[in-house]
């Protein structure tokens, strides 16, 4: 028998973190489903909301997949029987990882339009753009600020974005371009946020499992977006940029974005990825991640499949064939019109 580790993950698509608990599990394949199932069971976070939102049924989900394993059957066979009953859940936080495959459900972009297009969006930073960390920007010719952000991996920090700031302080507003930002650590979301408002607010709740039930959670904790306490706050408008595709720490800073005043919010839903995720070892040696603490917005509503655009928009196809990008074109002028 293998020891089954329990470890706790970063807020985005790809990375773990520290240690959680232990338990053992039968080294088989029919052992290697039960463990996988009873993990999910007792420690994943969104059965309520996915099975009122989709009409999951954990209990009905494994009878289902446990007619479909037998020690027969290929370690290929196993994981796709085991990749699918995860994908029910329709979680991008949820997979399961083998050497040779990585099974997912990422239906939260794939089965929608991109509305991005990384060739034409680096045209309007062109070659002479400043970085700042996982920041990148320039000045428009119209005076306003375009700001691109591809992740929150990278080590954004106060004195990152008030550097960028002090560069772009003679802009009209700014444009930040999050699309195709799959996430990354919290506390980078935040400190990039932190520098859109001059008081502290009430961003969310926080809720944690207590317990093996499926309702076992910790009294919802407040969350809240301090003020950046050190370096520059923006004091003008602000347009966000989002996609089907912004999903975890990204979807976070979007939530946190909402409540900042001179923000607006413009483009595609987010995917959502509400769930901060941990990472367990089954009996076999394959890695599973899943959704294991509740973060709701600052009215206690699930972010978990995505967040709607104040603006909603739409890649323009005449505007692709001019290279043009829609989403930033719309942005432009938005923050040039007199409020």
């Amino acid at each position: 028998m293998k020891k089954l580790l329990l470890i706790a993950v970063s807020l985005s698509l790809f990375i773990s973190t520290s240690c959680v608990r232990e338990d053992h599990y039968d080294n088989s394949r029919q052992g290697t489903f039960e463990a996988l199932w009873k993990i999910m069971d007792e420690h994943y976070c969104f059965f309520d909301y996915k099975k009122q939102e989709i009409g999951v049924d954990w209990d009905e989900v494994h009878t289902r997949y446990a007619a479909q394993v037998n020690e027969n059957m290929s370690s290929v066979q196993l994981f796709e029987v085991l990749s699918n009953m995860l994908g029910e859940l329709q979680d991008g936080h949820v997979n399961i990882s083998a050497g040779f495959d990585l099974g997912r459900n990422w239906s939260f972009f794939e089965d929608y339009p991109e509305n991005y297009n990384d060739s034409i969006a680096r045209l309007y930073l062109g070659h002479n753009y400043q970085i700042a960390s996982g920041l990148e920007y320039i000045i428009l010719d119209d005076n306003i600020g375009y700001v691109r952000c591809q992740t929150f991996e990278e080590g954004v920090g106060d004195g990152n974005v008030s550097v960028m700031l002090n560069y772009l302080a003679t802009c009209r507003g700014i444009i930040i371009d999050v699309r195709n930002n799959g996430g990354g650590q919290l506390t980078k979301a935040h400190t990039l946020a932190s520098h859109f408002t001059n008081e502290k607010l009430l961003v969310g709740y926080i809720s944690h499992k207590t317990g093996p039930g499926h309702n076992d959670f910790s009294h919802p904790e407040p969350e809240h977006l301090d003020p950046a306490s050190d370096g520059i706050r923006w004091q003008k408008p602000v347009v966000v940029l989002t996609n089907r595709h912004v999903y975890s720490a990204a979807n976070d800073f979007v939530k946190c974005m909402k409540r900042c005043p001179q923000a607006t919010i413009m483009g595609d839903q987010t995917g959502g990825g509400s769930g901060m995720p941990f990472n367990s070892e089954l009996p076999n040696g394959w890695s599973i991640r899943y959704s294991a603490v509740i973060i709701y917005d600052h009215q206690m509503n699930h972010t978990e499949f995505g967040i709607q655009p104040d603006i909603p928009l739409s890649m323009s196809g005449a505007d692709i064939a001019q290279k043009k990008d829609t989403y930033i074109e719309t942005a432009r002028k938005y923050l040039s019109m007199d409020k």
